[in-house]
């Protein structure tokens, strides 16, 4: 956790940083693949946009995992470097390669593990989270969070409101593939999108059948913002704190400097990635 001078003053309530960019292999997926591998015994096959790939290449040596092909390059490199089956789509979006790496668990005969839609990841990827952030910012009752497939905020949501009542939870999206939003005026999960030009991977997609049921009830409202707006969020990053995050990450700083965000209680921001190529981070420096 650090606090943001910058934020508090923009926000104009205390900000702290929920630093799961300087987890071990560059993003909070550690979480729940430690916890949900510790629970498996047989061969295990996933899709990633990256970070969850990552974290399972780490855990489960061997391990299949499925990406788009428009996964970012660091991502797939260190994947295999670390001994991971890695296997690129010939889709751009992260549901149909999800549809591709199903047909090859069920031809292989492996264990299929979501990056969001099952019980131990949410419960690990955003539990956890917010157990540490609530010790460590007890005073905090707004919570800033990227919404992708939605394992990290399902889990985050429902231990923080469970153990306050009066918690504020706000899922950050991008506008072009807004899963989330468009599932909360559907009535139901919107499981799949139409895949979109982003650097941001892991919030482009559907949402969990899974996670949704279980965020619906407890999420307070949502923050889109566009892809301009999310790598201006990794510029102030490094020009306010000097840490490098992923465009996925920088939903959430997207949303706050860009007054997105109505706060008035203290707020924690989850920053939820860091791994980016060095051609993706010219690309948005250049900009």
């Amino acid at each position: 956790m650090e606090y943001s001078a910058g934020l508090s003053d923009l926000m104009g309530v205390p900000v702290w940083l929920k630093l799961e960019s300087l987890q071990l292999t560059g993003s909070f997926k550690i979480r729940g693949a430690m916890f949900a591998i510790s629970k498996l015994q047989e061969d295990v096959i996933t899709c990633s946009a990256g970070n969850h790939g990552k974290a399972v290449a780490y855990v489960k040596k061997g391990a299949t995992i499925c990406v788009p092909r428009s996964v970012d390059r660091s991502k797939l490199d260190a994947m295999v470097r670390m001994g991971a089956d890695v296997r690129v789509s010939e889709f751009d979006g992260y549901d149909d390669t999800q549809d591709w790496a199903l047909e090859i668990a069920a031809r292989e005969k492996k264990y299929f593990l979501s990056a969001f839609d099952d019980d131990a990841v949410m419960a690990a990827n955003g539990g956890t989270v917010a157990m540490e952030v609530l010790e460590d910012a007890p005073e905090a009752r707004t919570f800033i969070l990227p919404v992708g497939g939605g394992g990290l905020s399902a889990g985050f949501a429902v231990w923080a409101k469970d153990r306050l009542a009066d918690a504020a939870i706000v899922g950050c999206q991008h506008i072009l593939s807004p899963a989330l939003k468009m599932s909360l005026d559907a009535g139901h999960a919107i499981t799949r999108l139409p895949a979109v030009e982003t650097m941001a991977g892991g919030v482009e997609g559907g949402i969990g059948a899974r996670t949704f049921p279980v965020l619906e009830p407890l999420v307070d409202s949502v923050a889109l913002v566009s892809e301009a707006e999310i790598l201006e969020g990794v510029r102030w990053m490094i020009a306010h704190h000097q840490y490098l995050i992923e465009p996925t990450a920088a939903v959430t700083i997207a949303a706050c400097i860009t007054g997105k965000i109505d706060a008035t209680r203290p707020v924690v921001v989850v920053v939820s990635g860091r791994n980016v190529s060095m051609e993706t981070v010219r690309e948005i420096l250049k900009k």
